[in-house]
């Protein structure tokens, strides 16, 4: 048993070494992801109000947060082992590319709900604003 746990040990810290490079792009996508889910709860909660309607919080949709969470955190670790140990002589750098385009929806979706909860204009204009750059961007290609 003590052999079997010495190899487990072997085997965690060397995924961890491994990983060790690409923490704080999954840090990132986590900080970007709970803050908009944060965000997402609180205007929920303000829109419901305003409306004279019961609110409550829904579990289910916390769940899909997490999952989501989980998949893209999954997702910048294939994305770096592709960049890194079969691609490397491609300098494609996707593991940055997919958590800037993954923290790039979830500001866009931060300024959504703060527009909804604060009925501020500037992140009414930021929102339009993000939304028409990625529409022009997107549409010349």
């Amino acid at each position: 048993m003590e052999v079997l746990f010495k190899y487990f040990n072997a085997v965690i810290a060397s995924l961890c070494g491994l990983l060790c490079p690409i923490a704080p792009l999954i840090t990132a996508t986590t900080l970007f992801i709970t803050i908009d889910f944060i965000t997402g709860v609180i205007a929920s909660r303000t829109v419901a109000h305003r409306e004279g309607r019961e609110w409550w919080f829904e579990s289910r949709k916390a769940w899909r947060t997490v999952i989501k969470a989980g998949f893209v955190a999954i997702a910048i670790v294939m994305m770096w082992v592709l960049d890194h140990h079969i691609l490397e002589f491609m300098h494609l750098n996707i593991a940055k590319l997919f958590t800037g385009f993954v923290c790039g929806v979830e500001m866009w979706s931060f300024l959504e709900n703060a527009s909804s909860i604060s009925h501020s204009p500037l992140f009414g204009w930021m929102s339009r604003w993000v939304k028409r750059r990625v529409e022009r961007e997107v549409g010349d290609e």
